[in-house]
């Protein structure tokens, strides 16, 4: 095992270098050890690295082979998805979605509620601190999804570049967490992000047009989306028309639009 040994804590503005992610191993571990601080965690996504702890005290980093990514092209909502945001984001519909409004409660209930087929939770305290120290500088953003004033669902991820990183979500009712990832993601593709990152293949997000790469390729896209600069700050204000209703209910697949190759170069005008 590879053990890293690293300074205590590390701002935003510092950089650590992680071995590199094509030297993981076959399970896609790059290294153990370190720590969540603002430094770390950034140089770590920038390096197409992730931690996934498997105990509370044991910390991993992480870069599978192959990638798990969501891209403009592969967006796909379904027509029972479309049905459930349409009641979701009609006007007399008991249902509100918000940006970067209850963080902290948005990861908690990641780690709290029960998922089927996972024994426990893999977001323990110290990552939790380490989430909240990065939304409070501006990096890390949550959706909320309500219902009156309960929050029923959401996501929290890491914005860096043109790259959504995201990490977990949660629902109390069926199709809260799609209708908040959703609205998110055509938000997103509007802006010209080139990927949401989701890791590792799961069915629910295949369904919603997650596709794996193999790591070189996701490497190479994780360079050029870094060129372009991170939308930082509180989305809220950043994107104050969320969630904009036609834009995602009229979404369609970059690739029926204009292509791919086109959209990247619109993020530069």
């Amino acid at each position: 095992m590879r053990w890293l040994t690293m300074p205590e804590y590390l701002d935003e503005r510092e950089e650590y270098r992680f071995p590199p992610a094509t030297s993981s191993t076959p399970r896609g571990i790059v290294a153990y050890g370190g720590n969540l601080s603002p430094g770390v965690l950034l140089s770590a996504y920038r390096q197409g690295i992730f931690p996934w702890p498997s105990t509370p005290v044991l910390l991993q980093w992480c870069s599978p082979d192959p990638r798990f990514i969501i891209l403009p092209e592969t967006l796909s909502i379904t027509e029972s998805a479309r049905k459930a945001l349409k009641r979701a984001l009609r006007q007399d519909s008991p249902y509100r979605l918000t940006l970067d409004a209850a963080f902290s409660d948005v990861i908690g209930r990641c780690a709290s509620v029960p998922r089927p087929g996972q024994p426990g939770t893999w977001i323990f305290p110290n990552l939790i601190q380490g989430y909240t120290e990065l939304h409070r500088l501006g990096y890390a953003h949550s959706v909320e999804v309500w219902k009156g004033s309960t929050l029923i669902g959401g996501l929290y991820g890491v914005s860096i570049g043109a790259a959504f990183f995201g990490e977990s979500m949660f629902s109390l009712e069926s199709n809260a967490s799609k209708i908040g990832f959703l609205s998110l993601a055509t938000m997103l593709f509007a802006q010209n992000f080139a990927f949401v990152d989701c890791q590792v293949y799961t069915p629910y997000l295949a369904l919603m047009g997650g596709v794996e790469v193999p790591r070189a390729i996701y490497l190479s896209m994780l360079r050029e989306a870094l060129t372009y600069p991170t939308l930082k700050g509180t989305w809220s204000e950043t994107f104050p028309d969320f969630p904009n209703t036609e834009r995602i209910l009229s979404f369609k697949k970059i690739s029926e639009t204009v292509p791919y190759t086109e959209n990247k170069q619109m993020r530069n005008r």
